[in-house]
């Protein structure tokens, strides 16, 4: 799996490649790794992957276990897709989930829809996805972004929600930090941000793609990551190609409108600004878990926020903290993500 750095500063994780003191594998292995990561990922998509057609676009999902466990539909964060619980998913099973990930637009095999969307068209996608599967309510849940997704699903539709976890993302409003800041260092945030942004780099074949995001130190075919190469030409591909456009992040005209006027940007960007978690979850009736890192360069130090939204709730929310612990909860501390989710589905069958 791709090691991934982030941006600090806003809910968007980029998954960018570090410079690595490793080397990679010498092109002739690489490319008989190639081959068999692409064996393995038609054979894993064959027995996980599925699509579905929905109102706004053909999404693509993959699931883990048997329906007969408790439903959690898992929207990932930004610049990844529906694998990026795959090292914890049999996990997850084990504990007795039935876990269901989706890619939305733009990530892994869902395209960017030609019409405006927003988060809550995800949600939509996803109740059309549980009517499909003939799930009548499920655990919510996503990482930073895909936590928005999953505030934005109970917003839009609570009476199809058993529970909620929202990892690092969708619990407090995504501006609240940047609106504690004077004008200048706002300023001076955003020209930092975009002085070194993110770039579509166009390859020429799939297998360039693949291995010049391959990771020396994760060893093996890491076939999930095809799934972040996308075609854009008749014969170019890219990781994650127009996401940047799509979440109206490209320019720093574009950055300062989504911190401080999002009407203007595209709805997409614009529905992740205007989330309002407190007014959304004014009435919560379902448990909630909120998973919360703190490290020394926290770039959503939202503990407090947090800690008051549990206390306005505290037979619903259980607010967990990971000391020393980077955005990527799930990466960084799997085993605790893993028993933590375990001991939420207990309190979630008692709620039931």
């Amino acid at each position: 799996m791709i090691r991934t750095f982030y941006l600090l500063l806003l809910l968007i994780p980029f998954c960018l490649k570090a410079q690595r003191g490793n080397t990679k594998p010498e092109l002739v292995t690489a490319k008989k790794l190639y081959q068999q990561a692409q064996q393995e990922f038609v054979s894993f998509e064959k027995q996980h992957g599925g699509f579905i057609h929905t109102k706004n676009v053909k999404l693509h999902y993959l699931t883990w276990g048997k329906p007969s466990g408790i439903p959690l539909i898992w929207s990932h964060g930004s610049f990844t897709n529906g694998y990026e619980l795959i090292k914890v998913a049999d996990d997850l099973v084990t504990a007795g989930y039935y876990l269901i990930a989706i890619d939305y637009y733009g990530h892994g095999q869902t395209d960017i829809p030609s019409h405006p969307v927003s988060l809550y068209h995800v949600a939509d996608d996803i109740k059309t996805l549980m009517d499909q599967l003939k799930i009548k309510k499920a655990v919510i849940g996503g990482w930073s972004r895909g936590g928005a997704v999953s505030t934005a699903f109970y917003d839009a539709y609570p009476e199809r929600v058993l529970g909620l976890i929202l990892e690092d993302g969708g619990s407090v409003a995504t501006n609240t930090h940047y609106h504690k800041m004077e004008a200048s260092q706002l300023a001076n945030t955003i020209n930092a941000i975009v002085a070194h942004p993110p770039k579509d780099t166009v390859y020429t074949s799939v297998f360039d793609a693949y291995y010049d995001i391959y990771d020396p130190e994760e060893a093996g075919t890491q076939f999930s990551s095809l799934a972040w190469i996308k075609k854009v030409g008749e014969r170019e591909w890219a990781i994650c190609p127009g996401v940047m456009e799509l979440f109206q992040m490209n320019i720093a005209q574009q950055w300062s409108d989504l911190i401080l006027r999002p009407s203007k940007v595209g709805l997409f960007g614009a529905s992740f600004s205007l989330l309002a978690p407190q007014i959304i979850f004014r009435n919560l009736d379902v448990p909630m878990l909120i998973l919360d890192p703190v490290s020394k360069d926290d770039f959503m130090p939202f503990e407090k926020e947090n800690a008051a939204l549990q206390a306005a709730h505290p037979e619903f929310i259980v607010h967990k903290i990971y000391e020393n612990t980077g955005h990527n909860i799930h990466y960084e501390q799997p085993r605790r993500f893993v028993q933590d989710l375990s001991d939420f589905l207990k309190r979630v069958k008692a709620s039931r």
